[in-house]
């Protein structure tokens, strides 16, 4: 039997938190390693219980939720953790915040329960996920902010069809979706995406659209 992800919920709403727990909990693949209220108390029992990813608020006292993602997840981090950030803000530069914090996903609250589930398996598996209209947002409100001031595609240290996949990723589109546009194997964009994160020395998916617009592939 393969051992069940183990999730940490961190929400300052109880009810939040409860209607969570219980639409986790009732997974087969998924246990409730803990829960908490508070971005602080979620970085002390990560560092007890060891969660496989953490579900993580942004609005909470004491500590908020990109400041307790950077203590989790952030660069020079030794035991990064995997967050997956579900909020019900989406049109502020809370979603760039959390993802510059070192979140492997983004999730709004009004998603269905399947979509968390299956977010939660995702980041739990090494993937990262951007929920397709909060990258729409995000790149339509922040494009400015992200891309750099110099530097050019040129630059990147990618052959042309890297860029094309890379530019693909940034546009939100899935494995499947990027092998459909360029008519190749989900095989082979795998084989692209794995190595144009090594090449940029990138986490996931996620950095990777913001390495895209910050180096200006995609407008």
């Amino acid at each position: 039997m393969t051992e069940p992800i183990r999730v940490l919920i961190c929400d300052d709403q109880v009810l939040i938190r409860t209607g969570l727990a219980t639409i986790i909990d009732a997974q087969p693949d998924l246990e409730i390693a803990g829960e908490c209220g508070d971005g602080q108390t979620a970085v002390d029992l990560v560092g007890k219980l060891r969660p496989d990813v953490v579900v993580m608020d942004i609005r909470m006292p004491v500590l908020d939720g990109i400041a307790a993602t950077r203590l989790l997840a952030g660069a020079g981090v030794e035991r990064p953790v995997k967050v997956l950030v579900v909020t019900t803000f989406n049109l502020d530069e809370y979603v760039y915040e959390a993802l510059r914090a070192g979140a492997s996903g983004f999730l709004l609250k009004d998603a269905p329960p399947d979509r968390l589930l299956q977010g939660i398996r995702t980041v739990a598996a090494g993937a990262a996920l951007l929920d397709p209209e909060v990258t729409r947002q995000l790149v339509g409100r922040y494009a400015a902010r992200i891309r750099p001031t110099d530097g050019a595609p040129q630059d990147i240290p990618l052959t042309p069809r890297e860029q094309e996949v890379l530019r693909l990723i940034a546009d939100g589109l899935s494995n499947t979706e990027i092998a459909a546009a360029l008519v190749i194997s989900r095989e082979t964009v795998k084989t692209f995406v794995s190595r144009i994160l090594t090449k940029l020395g990138l986490r996931d998916r996620v950095q990777a659209v913001v390495y895209a617009y910050r180096h200006g592939l995609v407008t």
